[in-house]
């Protein structure tokens, strides 16, 4: 794990962005959510696309799908983050979706800002790295989506399965579904124990198959070899579909 960023101590977490847009990962994609990215994280993933760091101020969209934004000094409330939420409900939502980094930092304010926003008949999806089991136990009940991701050791560099177990066998009861990044150097060995691992907690979670986005010299992988690793998790998931990041196709947020 990385050394803690100074803005993980802070009791509000600094908010890197605000806006409604398309989700475009995982199985909700293509429905419309407002997506709200805390800063900082305890990973370091190799194909990583985002900047993470805390920064002074953060990106707030002026209206639900203009992309154009403010600047507001950060750390924001609970209290300003759910009115800027209500405020970007002029488009129907699906979801508020919690992102990051690795927004299970900041448990605390998820737990606070779920509160605030229930009102607004909204679900809460929570999209993590799969890794801060005993975080996600405080704020199971304040979810109602878990987006999780199993990072290969190809991609972070050391096994984290155990850590992927435990937070896989404390979301049992929620709707879950786990997603798996594939690169051009991912091997058949690694991606089968990922797949075996979300087996072995239940066969029916959806396990979606994501085809690396190249950045930062990550390579992609060909067409044949998803077709490979799906026809392999398909002998153990009943549930297995290959979803690139569909936003970055048409130039989503």
């Amino acid at each position: 794990m990385k050394s803690p960023n100074p803005c993980s101590l802070i009791p509000v977490p600094y908010i890197i962005e605000i806006f409604s847009s398309i989700q475009g990962e995982g199985k909700y994609v293509g429905c419309r959510q407002i997506f709200i990215r805390l800063a900082d994280c305890n990973l370091n993933c190799a194909y990583c696309d985002t900047d993470y760091r805390c920064a002074d101020y953060c990106k707030v969209e002026t209206a639900a799908g203009s992309m154009t934004f403010r600047k507001m000094k950060n750390p924001l409330t609970v209290e300003q983050v759910a009115e800027i939420v209500y405020n970007l409900l002029e488009v129907p939502t699906q979801a508020l979706s919690i992102t990051g980094g690795e927004p299970l930092i900041h448990w605390q304010f998820i737990r606070e800002l779920s509160e605030a926003v229930r009102r607004f008949g909204l679900k809460i999806l929570l999209e993590t790295n799969g890794t801060l089991y005993d975080e996600l136990s405080k704020v199971l009940d304040a979810v109602d989506i878990i987006s999780m991701d199993i990072k290969l050791p190809s991609v972070v560099g050391k096994d984290l399965f155990e850590l992927h177990r435990r937070f896989l066998e404390v979301s049992r009861g929620k709707e879950v579904y786990v997603k798996i990044v594939v690169t051009g150097d991912t091997t058949l060995e690694e991606f089968l124990s990922a797949v075996r691992l979300v087996a072995s907690i239940d066969r029916g979670i959806m396990l979606i198959i994501q085809p690396v986005t190249p950045c930062r010299g990550v390579k992609a992988i060909s067409t044949e070899r998803l077709l490979k690793l799906q026809g392999e998790a398909l002998r153990e998931v009943r549930d297995v579909r290959v979803i690139p990041q569909t936003h970055k196709l048409i130039g989503a947020l």
